[in-house]
């Protein structure tokens, strides 16, 4: 039981490691991108929950700002108006 325990810490504090360090620096909040990798390391697992929390930027998807939909240029109307 404790070893999955230990497993399961592992696993979130290097989920929230690797999530904050592919992160942008603009969209990182609360604290700067490397105050957020140094709690994370040195506040196991507490850090990683803060950050989850606290300092993760928010979902992006459909009509949230998320990226747009690609379209080929012959669906474009600002393509076609060009023409």
């Amino acid at each position: 039981m404790i070893r999955l325990a230990v497993i399961a810490i592992a696993i979130l504090v290097l989920y929230a490691f690797v999530h904050c360090a592919q992160t942008d620096q603009d969209e990182v909040k609360k604290l700067p991108k490397w105050g957020w990798l140094l709690v994370i390391a040195f506040l196991q697992p507490f850090g990683a929950i803060a950050y989850l929390i606290w300092g993760r930027p928010p979902k992006r998807g459909p009509g949230r700002g998320g990226p747009r939909r690609v379209i080929g240029p012959d669906d474009d109307p600002d393509f076609l108006r060009k023409l």
